[in-house]
C-alpha cells in the first residue's frame, strides 16, 4: 500500500470513516504523502523549499501519474508549500477514491438538505486498522524500517497523529520515532518539515 493510502487509513481509523484531524491537516498531510510517493519513485526531489521534476516518465499508479502531470504542467510553480496547498484541495478525495478502487474502502454519499457529502467507509475494520498497528511494531523493533515506512512515520508526526500509532507507548518509543525521522534522506526530511509547518499554520488560522 502506498504512503498516502496508509496515512488516509490512520487518519480515518473509524467505522464511520470520520477523520481524526482538522480537514486542512488531513488534506495537507495527504498532499505530502502524494509528493513523497513521487520522491520514492525517483521522479521528483525536494531541496531548498522547491520541488523539482527529475524524471518525466509516467509512474504506474494513476493518481501518481496525475500529480506528476500537474507538476510538469505548472513548472513555473516550484515552492513546496504552494504544491502542498494546491494538492490539499483534492487529496482527501483523490486518495479516498484510490482506496475505493482498490476495494479497501466503500464510497458513501450522504445527502442532507441541499448538501451532499462523501465519506469512505472501511470494508474490513481490521485491514483499516493495520497501518497504525504495523507502524507501532516497527517503532518498537531495533531494525531500521524501510525509507517508505519512516517517511510515513514522519508524516504521522507532522500531522499530530502520533497518538494514533503510539497510543500507549512510553517515552522510549517516542524518542525512537523522532530519531528515525531525523535519519530520512534529505528530500523526504525536508518534505516532512514543510508539512509540519503547513499543518501548524493552517490549523492556527482555522482554515477548514
Amino acid at each position: 500500500m502506498l504512503i498516502a493510502d496508509e496515512f488516509f487509513l490512520i487518519a480515518h481509523n473509524d467505522s464511520r470513516g470520520k477523520a481524526k484531524l482538522h480537514p486542512s491537516a488531513t488534506g495537507l498531510s495527504l498532499a505530502a504523502g502524494l509528493l513523497a510517493e513521487l520522491i520514492l519513485f525517483g521522479q521528483i526531489t525536494v531541496s531548498g523549499g522547491l520541488v523539482t521534476v527529475i524524471d518525466r516518465r509516467p509512474p504506474a499508479d494513476a493518481l501518481a501519474h496525475t500529480v506528476l502531470d500537474q507538476l510538469i504542467g505548472e513548472s513555473q510553480h516550484q515552492a513546496v508549500r504552494t504544491w502542498l496547498s494546491f494538492l490539499a484541495q483534492s487529496s482527501t478525495t483523490s486518495v479516498g477514491e484510490r482506496l475505493a478502487r482498490a476495494g479497501v474502502l466503500r464510497r458513501q454519499e450522504n445527502r442532507r438538505l441541499l448538501r451532499t457529502t462523501v465519506s469512505y467507509l472501511p470494508i474490513d475494520l481490521n485491514a483499516a486498522a493495520w497501518p497504525a498497528t504495523r507502524l507501532r511494531a516497527l517503532v518498537e523493533r531495533p531494525e531500521q524500517p524501510l525509507v517508505s515506512d519512516t517517511t510515513l512515520l514522519g508524516l504521522v508526526a507532522a500531522a499530530g497523529l502520533t497518538r494514533e500509532v503510539l497510543w500507549s507507548a512510553g517515552p522510549r518509543a517516542h524518542h525512537r520515532l523522532a530519531t528515525l525521522v531525523q535519519s530520512l534522506p534529505a528530500p523526504l526530511k525536508e518534505l516532512v518539515v514543510h508539512t509540519e509547518a503547513a499543518v501548524g499554520a493552517a490549523v492556527l488560522r482555522g482554515i477548514p
